[in-house]
């Protein structure tokens, strides 16, 4: 293969792939929205084609944008090569709300688009310019598929397009691209021998090894193991279902929700929590009012969250793939007074953490590594329709400065978590200039009341003020 060229998805980049079915699919998805200004074009539309350009331009820094999967025959492992056939104009879309388009409509926008799969036979990420939003605004709806990326490297990679100097322009010289040869699906498969094999070396290697470094490696293995057994343990105990837990099916509700980041930080303080127990705080207190509703008993079932864990390195800042772990939290929705549940999340995130279970999941990952794909695929289909969680929330940190688009200001950005098959409802965060935004991810029949979800959200967070004795003006639906 010396003329060719691919790269190797790791296990857990993979994972999404297995995962994903008909109607989960596994991307990331968000919806920014931005002030026109200087991309505003005299007819009252927005240049799109400077932003054709200037995402052209930086195609080079970010490779996996020109690649698509491979699959190694037999073993069923995908790679990324090249896309001999990259078209620019495919993945980047523009459309328009009816003038003057509102946020619903921008939300309804939004949902359709998230809930249609991306094509698995070319680079798999899409960017929708949406112009006519009310208010001198427009949006751009983006989707990347997970097996791509995590939410910590999602904002990474968000940035590189834009600037926080209002002035700065992306050049518009374009570097020459030459897409570099595929492999055979035999030289693929020829590859993948070899690799297994030099796994099995690298293990005899280490097993010789053994007697001068007994110690370490019995510390390590000690520790693998039980950070193995543990996930296997948060897997196999799935939590009772819940009318949030069931089939999903193709469509999807998009909604959002603002919050001063200031407010959660006061809040933060006067509970001596961090960001993120306010956050579980609020979910817990919102879901229990959103569940009683819906006529269950919650002081009578467990309510378990998954939120990922960036164990992302230093070094490894700007890389795409996954780096990243769960916890999983039982919320204590049974809890009538906030600053109890609050307390209980509190013990629980701190458990979690002193015990090293963000580190669980890559230790399954590590084994994964030695596992066929074929094999992967038919315990994930064994396992669809029985998460170990209810509910996923995600919290993202992001620039708690202004970004600029070709001097076009974003004024807000609201994510979107795929669905596992087997949960109707994701919630996903991201902090930005001051502003926390909340992005609430539904299946469309399951979750018709997904309004209601929300403004249950900003009654909790009041709660929660109000017993921290923060005083606050409260959150807003619209931005």
């Amino acid at each position: 293969m010396a003329n060719t060229s691919y790269e190797r998805l790791s296990a857990m980049d993979a994972s999404f792939l297995v995962f994903e079915t008909e109607s989960c699919p596994l991307h990331v998805a968000a919806t920014a929205i931005y002030e026109e200004g200087p991309l505003r074009r005299e007819d009252g539309g927005i240049d799109v084609e400077t932003y054709r350009r200037a995402t052209r331009a930086i195609l080079h820094r970010i490779p996996r944008y020109r690649q698509k999967l491979q699959w190694i025959p037999v073993v069923g492992h995908p790679v990324w090569v090249d896309d001999e056939y990259f078209e620019l104009d495919y993945h980047i879309r523009h459309t328009s709300l009816p003038r003057p388009g509102n946020l619903e409509q921008l939300k309804r926008l939004s949902a359709r688009i998230m809930a249609q799969p991306l094509d698995h036979a070319r680079p798999l990420w899409e960017s929708w310019l949406v112009e006519g939003l009310e208010g001198d605004r427009f949006a751009i709806i983006s989707k990347l598929h997970h097996c791509m990326i995590d939410g910590s490297a999602g904002q990474e990679l968000a940035q590189i397009l834009m600037s926080s100097d209002p002035n700065h322009r992306i050049p518009e010289s374009v570097p020459d691209y030459y897409p570099r040869p595929a492999p055979s699906g035999a030289e693929l498969l020829r590859a993948e021998a070899d690799r297994y094999s030099g796994l099995a070396l690298r293990s005899v290697r280490s097993l010789l090894r053994l007697p001068r470094e007994a110690r370490a490696l019995r510390a390590e293995l000690e520790t693998q193991l039980a950070a193995i057994s543990r996930a296997f343990r948060s897997v196999s105990d799935a939590p009772p279902k819940t009318p949030i837990n069931g089939k999903n099916g193709p469509h999807r509700r998009f909604d959002w929700l603002d919050m001063p980041l200031e407010d959660v930080k006061a809040v933060r303080r006067g509970l001596d929590c961090t960001v993120n127990d306010v956050v579980l705080a609020t979910v817990a207190g919102a879901m229990r009012d959103f569940l009683v509703r819906r006529c269950v008993r919650v002081d009578a079932i467990g309510f378990r969250v998954a939120a990922p864990v960036s164990i992302r390195a230093e070094g490894e800042r700007g890389e795409l793939g996954n780096r990243v772990s769960q916890w999983y939290v039982e919320l204590p929705i049974g809890e009538r007074d906030p600053v109890a549940r609050v307390e209980q999340i509190r013990a629980a995130t701190r458990e979690l953490k002193a015990s090293n279970s963000a580190l669980d999941a890559d230790a399954i990952m590590a084994v994964a590594e030695w596992t066929p794909t074929v094999l992967m695929t038919l315990a994930g289909r064994a396992a669809s329709g029985s998460p170990p969680y209810n509910l996923m929330v995600t919290n993202v940190p992001g620039p708690q400065f202004p970004l600029y688009l070709q001097g076009a200001k974003m004024v807000a950005q609201y994510a979107q978590v795929p669905l596992a098959e087997g949960t109707a409802l994701g919630v996903a965060l991201v902090s930005y200039d001051g502003t926390l935004c909340w992005g609430f991810n539904a299946d469309y029949a399951l979750v018709p009341d997904l309004d209601f979800l929300v403004k249950a959200i900003e009654t909790s967070f009041l709660e929660l003020a109000q017993s921290a004795g923060v005083e606050i003006e409260g959150s807003k639906g619209d931005s």
